[in-house]
């Protein structure tokens, strides 16, 4: 479940709740974004990874927030770590960590089969 935004970090581009498919996040203009309904947060981490900033941070839990510390995640690496090892934008580079999201096709098509 979204955990928090580091408000030093974000740079109010707005993309979180832009890619949040059920709306977590109330927008403000010139601002960081306000966890509006942390509740409905599905922990999809599709505004972690769209962040560039690597100013949010999602926790594991589908089910609660864990009440992670900002500073403490910061340190321990944490932040970013889905774009990382997800081989987005700047970790595309040098193939260490290459971006598969297109193997999903196959899975998506798996299950339209299954369900037909």
């Amino acid at each position: 479940m979204i955990e928090f935004i580091l408000s030093d970090a974000c740079n109010a581009c707005g993309t979180c709740a832009e890619v949040c498919p059920t709306g977590v996040f109330d927008a403000v203009p010139g601002q960081p974004p306000v966890i509006a309904r942390a509740g409905d947060c599905q922990t999809c981490f599709m505004c972690e990874l769209y962040c560039q900033q690597d100013a949010i941070f999602v926790g594991p839990d589908a089910e609660r927030i864990e009440g992670f510390d900002a500073q403490t995640t910061r340190i321990s690496g944490l932040m970013g770590e889905m774009r990382r090892h997800h081989g987005w934008d700047e970790w595309a580079l040098g193939g260490h960590y290459p971006n598969q999201h297109w193997r999903m096709e196959d899975v998506f098509a798996r299950a339209r089969a299954a369900a037909e």
